[in-house]
C-alpha cells in the first residue's frame, strides 16, 4: 500500500499528478474558502452521510449533490459570484471553481483528502483560453489521486464520479493549446481566488479569470 504521508507524486490515468504539499493533512485543512467547519457544510455532509456506508459511497453522494443540485451559474444565467464553499452551498450557484470549492469542503468534512486542480481550456479555434477548476480525491485503500469534475452536465458534457478511469467534463485538446495542469493544490490558486473575490458579477468575472497558471 502507498504511504499517504510520504507520497508526493502519484499517477491518475496517463498523467502524473503532483502534490503541492507532501503532507496529506494539507488536503484536509479548513480555511476561509474551503470552510468545512461551517455549520451549513457540516449539516449538508450529515444529510448525505446516513445513506452512504463507505467513503466511496459518501464521496459519490457529495459529488452528485454538487454536480446536480448546484447549477453552474453560466448554464443557469445567474450573475452571482460566490466563492466560499458554504456560500456556494447556501446560494446553490457558482462557476466551476466555486463548485470545486464546495465539493472539497464536503469531502474534507468527512476526512477525505481533496485537492484543487486546473485545466486550461479554449474555444474550438483555440481562442479565449480560460482556467477550469476541478478536484482530485484520495480514497481509503486507493493508491492514486482521482480527479473528479462537479461542473454540472449539459448537452455535450457528461461528467461522472469514477474510480475506474476519469469521466471529466472536458478532455484537453493539446492541438488548441489546452493543458491538464498536474499540480494538486491544497488551497485555491491565488490568481483564481483573486478574480472571484474581485468580480462584481459573473459577466465581469469572465473578463478577469486567468487564462493560464
Amino acid at each position: 500500500m502507498i504511504d499517504f504521508q510520504s507520497a508526493a507524486s502519484l499517477r491518475s490515468g496517463a498523467m502524473e499528478l503532483i502534490q503541492q504539499h507532501p503532507e496529506l493533512s494539507a488536503y484536509l485543512a479548513a480555511d476561509d474558502v474551503i470552510d468545512h467547519e461551517h455549520p451549513l457544510v457540516r449539516k449538508t455532509a450529515a444529510l448525505l452521510r446516513p445513506t452512504t456506508p463507505s467513503a466511496y459511497a459518501y464521496a459519490e453522494a457529495a459529488y452528485t449533490f454538487v454536480r446536480d443540485t448546484i447549477p453552474h451559474s453560466h448554464d443557469a444565467g445567474d450573475e452571482r459570484v460566490p466563492w466560499r464553499a458554504s456560500d456556494v452551498i447556501g446560494r446553490r450557484t457558482g462557476i466551476c471553481h466555486a463548485k470545486a470549492h464546495a465539493l472539497a469542503a464536503l469531502l474534507r468534512a468527512e476526512g477525505i483528502p481533496t485537492a484543487l486542480c486546473y485545466q486550461r481550456l479554449a474555444d474550438d479555434d483555440g481562442s479565449n483560453p480560460v482556467l477550469h477548476g476541478l478536484v482530485a480525491v484520495r480514497l481509503p485503500g486507493h493508491g492514486d489521486w482521482l480527479r473528479q469534475d462537479p461542473r454540472g452536465n449539459r448537452p455535450g458534457v457528461d461528467a461522472r464520479f469514477s474510480v475506474d478511469g476519469e469521466r471529466l467534463a472536458f478532455t484537453v485538446r493539446t492541438e488548441y493549446g489546452e493543458v491538464d495542469y498536474p499540480q494538486l493544490y491544497a488551497a485555491p490558486h491565488p490568481a483564481v481566488l483573486g478574480a472571484l473575490r474581485a468580480a462584481p458579477d459573473r459577466s465581469s468575472l469572465w473578463r478577469t479569470l486567468p487564462a493560464a497558471l
